[in-house]
């Protein structure tokens, strides 16, 4: 049979294709508007890694999809030190160690000759590095304890809001990673609860992680001293004593997300060979997971350093990635902007 078009027939076909493209664009407009189909990592360069990080949120949150995850399962845990903020050149708490042992040392005389104390005071890193574990822990002990939780709260949160990094001449609260940032913001806006799991102290990153990251106190996970309760000025009053109870770091951070969390992430997202028993608990469990690693590799605009350092090692993991399906993030080829300030 022919096709016959009548002048009624052209009309209508006309006016189907006019009303589909008004359609088209109404729902073009719609979805612009309300912030969907935007780019939710512009930091992060086009690639096979922001193309997978990207895929793996769709996947675990397409509920008609076989990979789908409730929102209750859906959670994310972070490392802090050279994977949400610089750790490079020294640890950020071990260098608010240093700065409380000279603001303390009037009420100490004694440590002018005694060290690890000296060569802090004289700035004698050789010796310092001499001192190895123990001397750091001495330090950490003498510097972190002996006042209530709330004192110490205020005293970090303190010297990281006003304390500068000296190379990027900003409060060390702000050396924070945009493309982390956007990771981060683009993941609770898909119903994941993200949680920061770091060999840091608790007591010291909880006053700046909130308007930093997003991420509240309770979402904190991290090392920490013995509390004790006491009744100090009249008051009750959590005491910080002079004795670890928990360090949250390699074996123990799965340790810690089992005792703070209560369950197994499904994304993990670390820097160093310190982070890999995370990244392993969380990408061995059931289902679709994501292990990822920050590759400082970017001396212009941060640090670069892996293997051979001695701040944020990263050398285990870099070998073993590839079989165990963990992304290794390059920051110099994936990160178009590193900070949230202009570079």
């Amino acid at each position: 049979m022919n096709d016959v078009t009548t002048p009624g027939s052209v009309f209508s076909l006309h006016y189907l294709r006019a009303f589909s493209l008004f359609c088209i664009g109404l729902v073009t407009l719609c979805l612009s508007s309300s912030g969907y189909g935007q780019d939710p990592l512009p930091s992060w360069n086009e690639g096979a890694t922001k193309t997978a990080i990207i895929a793996f949120v769709t996947a675990v949150t397409d509920k008609d999809g076989k990979d789908y995850v409730k929102p209750s399962d859906r959670i994310a845990t972070f490392d802090n030190d050279g994977t949400l903020w610089v750790e490079y050149p020294m640890y950020t708490q071990l260098l608010f160690a240093f700065d409380r042992v000279k603001e303390l040392a009037p009420l100490h005389p004694e440590w002018k000759t005694k060290q690890p104390f000296k060569a802090v005071l004289e700035d004698d890193m050789k010796t310092l590095s001499a001192s190895g574990m123990k001397g750091v822990m001495e330090i950490m002990m003498a510097t972190h304890s002996g006042m209530t939780s709330s004192e110490f709260s205020e005293q970090a949160g303190n010297w990281l809001r006003n304390t500068q990094q000296p190379r990027f001449k900003r409060p060390y609260a702000e050396c924070v990673y945009q493309p982390q940032l956007e990771l981060l913001g683009f993941l609770r806006s898909n119903g994941f609860k993200t949680f920061i799991v770091s060999g840091g102290g608790i007591a010291f990153m909880r006053p700046i992680t909130e308007k930093a990251y997003g991420i509240p106190p309770e979402q904190v996970v991290g090392s920490s001293v013995v509390l004790e309760y006491q009744i100090k000025d009249g008051k009750p009053a959590l005491i910080r004593m002079p004795k670890i109870d928990f360090i949250d770091d390699k074996a123990g951070k799965p340790v810690g997300i089992q005792k703070h969390i209560g369950r197994r992430p499904i994304l993990a997202f670390g820097n160093s060979d310190s982070d890999m028993q995370m990244v392993e608990y969380t990408t061995s469990g059931k289902g679709k997971r994501l292990g990822l690693f920050v590759h400082h590799t970017d001396a212009a605009r941060e640090y670069a350093y892996d293997r051979k350092s001695h701040i944020g090692k990263l050398d285990k993991a870099l070998d073993v990635a590839k079989e165990n399906g963990w992304i290794i993030v390059n920051m110099k080829k994936d990160w178009k902007q590193i900070f949230p300030w202009k570079e």
